[in-house]
């Protein structure tokens, strides 16, 4: 983040791309209950009734197995009504490596997808069309060694959860459909968007129960879209790179997207308009790490940039705007209508204050590693939100509040990416911290007032508010 101004909102430009690999370097309803383990109701295929070349006995394979199955099922009912055409299965196979231990005799001439060596997918995972003159093509493969650090941890870290392998299953699938049909357009960044888009929409299938040997519980998702922080482009790449893949919020949000609207709109919105907050650092962010100072965000950008921005949105609506006062504070929260405040974000309408804690909670966030001036503004902004609720008579202690608040971040998020803020200018990297703020508090009482949301749920409305402004956000606009 740094001072105005600031070029509009990033669109993808064209690039060409022959192959895709995984990496480089409006509210949801969820479904209840607590799902059942990969290995319990749901049943296990077995490997004579999908093989896969190269797999183990162990838990990857099994998942992968499993996930890579039921999309066969999924892509074989939904691919006619999407694309008017049959779903044809892959005709070059799954491969499995460990690239620590390769037994070539397992894989058909030593070789796997697009005749590759099998020790060519470590740590990642990859389609291989079927175009060009090589064995094996129309063919996933994948390191089992590298999805099981990303699930399960290595010891000295925790794993992203049971599901992450088959995400990324359902994303190299997502490939093997654009193999199909057709990219959306010739670039790297819209191509990965658009195959993390078609995983979110089987993924919901999943969720709705209707996997025949997949289920993910709700609290899954927020472990599901914390791995795309792994899987998203480093910060600074370029939108053009020859394989970019997107920022951690481009993934989420194109991921979100499928999971809502399904695979019409994963067909239809990765042109080359779609919007993307990929982007290079300038030489101003690469001396600063994209990062304004710690004073500078809450001093100057939080109370005049969410002024500026709030007052432009009631003028539209015919009321006029009363900023709230901004008070930090250390440890404990100023008195609210004679009562003390529990949380780390307030906001009291008896004297339209939006107070936040410095020392447990914007100060630590600022300096975390997902963190950053970004993730401050984040923070600050839903209360703040709240305020803007306040001034138009409408709720600001149930879930519809926090909902509408978030989602208000979003559209002031929007806002200044688009150049309407004379005030401050957003770096790449900002919006991913607001994705991982969200879901690193998005259970924290103490921040968030047990307001009933998943992470998921709030980074959804985050996103709505991004993509479609204060429309989404439910205040009348």
């Amino acid at each position: 983040m740094s001072a105005s101004p600031r070029r509009a909102l990033l669109r993808a430009a064209v690039g060409v791309v022959v192959g895709s690999t995984l990496l480089t370097g409006c509210a949801v309803t969820l479904i209840d209950g607590d799902g059942s383990p990969a290995s319990g109701i749901a049943g296990d295929v077995t490997p004579e009734e999908f093989p896969i070349a190269g797999a183990s006995d162990g838990d990857v394979d099994r998942i992968a197995r499993n996930a890579l199955a039921d999309l066969n099922t999924y892509w074989d009912e939904q691919f006619p009504p999407t694309f008017d055409q049959d779903f044809t299965p892959l005709a070059g196979g799954y491969y499995s490596v460990d690239p620590a231990d390769v037994d070539p005799a397992q894989y058909p001439n030593g070789q796997i997808g697009c005749g590759e060596p099998p020790e060519s997918v470590e740590d990642n995972a990859f389609y291989c069309s079927a175009s060009g003159d090589y064995p094996n093509g129309d063919a996933i493969q994948y390191d089992r060694a590298f999805l099981d650090e990303l699930a399960f941890g290595d010891g000295s870290s925790e794993g992203y959860g049971r599901f992450i392998p088959a995400l990324v299953m359902a994303h190299e699938f997502g490939h093997a459909v654009q193999g199909r049909v057709g990219y959306p357009f010739q670039a790297s960044i819209a191509i990965e968007t658009q195959a993390d888009c078609f995983a979110g929409t089987w993924t919901r299938w999943v969720a709705d129960g209707n996997a025949p040997h997949n289920t993910i519980r709700p609290a899954e998702l927020d472990d599901v879209l914390r791995g795309y922080l792994l899987l998203r482009d480093p910060v600074g790449t370029g939108l053009n790179e020859g394989e970019a893949h997107g920022s951690y919020f481009d993934r989420v949000s194109a991921f979100q997207q499928g999971f809502d609207d399904g695979p019409t709109a994963c067909r239809d919105e990765f042109g080359q308009d779609r919007p993307y907050t990929q982007g290079e650092f300038s030489d101003a962010d690469i001396a600063t790490g994209g990062n304004a100072p710690y004073e500078q965000t809450v001093d100057l950008f939080a109370p005049d940039g969410f002024a500026e921005f709030f007052q432009a949105a009631l003028d539209q609506l015919g009321e006029e705007f009363q900023a709230p006062t901004l008070e930090p504070f250390e440890g404990e929260a100023p008195e609210c209508g004679g009562e003390q405040p529990e949380t780390d974000l307030v906001y009291c309408p008896d004297d339209r204050t939006v107070a936040f804690d410095q020392t447990d909670l914007t100060e630590p966030v600022y300096a975390s590693e997902a963190g950053g001036d970004y993730a401050v503004m984040t923070a600050i902004g839903i209360p703040y939100g709240l305020a803007v609720r306040d001034q138009l008579g409408l709720s600001t202690d149930d879930e519809d509040a926090i909902r509408s608040a978030v989602c208000l971040v979003g559209a002031f998020t929007a806002g200044v990416l688009n150049g309407q803020s004379t005030v401050l200018s957003i770096s790449p990297g900002d919006a991913d911290e607001s994705v991982s703020f969200l879901l690193e508090y998005s259970d924290d009482p103490e921040v968030l007032a047990d307001s009933g949301l998943t992470g998921f749920q709030l980074v959804d409305v985050f996103r709505s508010g991004v993509f479609e402004g204060l429309a989404a956000c439910d205040i009348g606009a």
